[in-house]
């Protein structure tokens, strides 16, 4: 029988090693997994190249993973935001890599690794400095850059429903960067908001199939840590 929830997060992160690329999901604090993310922390993994959309705020979660030193390389669209004071000071020491992302470049980015496609041609970012460095080419008269897909080994995701095959469904804007994340990595672990029936979700309502799922958690909505 294909059941995918564990029991805790420790359970579910307890094979991410030191070196691997993770992709967070969420949205400034909407969609975020910060029991999964607070989990990696209480491993001790380090030297971890993280995907997100921002930078982490306050001294939790992202930011508590940063200011332990276990974060190599930040890769984000918006490194700077309300609360965001480890990576600016991590950065400001040199203690940290990061690389500036426009938001639907990443996306498109992390799709592409989820769809097979090595690379794609972008109007987004030529003749900037976030073009540098990279190969452009003029379609139609418009200069373009080379973006490579962005894959993940791991990815680590929120959603509002999950069952046991690994379906999920997300809530509002939790959607966010998840549903590209989950497709994008090696491994994908869920942090779920609810566990329902096998059957229950309409498969209509389905966002995530679970064959892009490895393992699932349960963790309601303000729960207390599981380890």
């Amino acid at each position: 029988m294909i059941d995918k929830f564990v029991a805790s997060a420790l359970e579910a992160v307890a094979d991410v090693k030191d070196g691997m690329t993770v992709l967070i999901g969420g949205f400034g604090q909407v969609g975020t997994p910060n029991h999964l993310i607070e989990a990696l922390c209480e491993r001790g993994v380090c030297d971890l190249t993280v995907v997100s959309n921002n930078a982490g705020t306050g001294t939790h979660g992202l930011a508590r993973l940063m200011a332990e030193g276990r974060v190599r390389k930040v890769i984000c669209s918006y490194p700077r935001s309300r609360g965001s004071v480890v990576l600016e000071e991590l950065y400001r020491e040199g203690r940290i890599q990061l690389e500036v992302v426009p938001q639907g470049t990443m996306a498109e980015r992390l799709r592409a690794a989820g769809a097979g496609i090595p690379a794609f041609w972008t109007p987004t970012g030529a003749g900037t400095q976030l073009g540098e460095g990279k190969e452009v080419r003029a379609f139609d008269g418009r200069a373009c850059v080379l973006e490579h897909a962005l894959k993940g080994d791991v990815a680590l995701i929120e959603a509002w429903e999950a069952d046991r095959w690994g379906n999920l469904t997300y809530r509002k804007s939790g959607r966010n960067f998840n549903p590209v994340m989950a497709m994008a990595a090696e491994l994908t672990i869920v942090q779920a908001q609810h566990r329902v029936p096998l059957g229950a979700l309409d498969p209509e309502r389905i966002v995530t199939p679970g064959v892009f799922v490895d393992r699932v958690v349960h963790i309601p909505y303000g729960a207390p840590r599981l380890w």
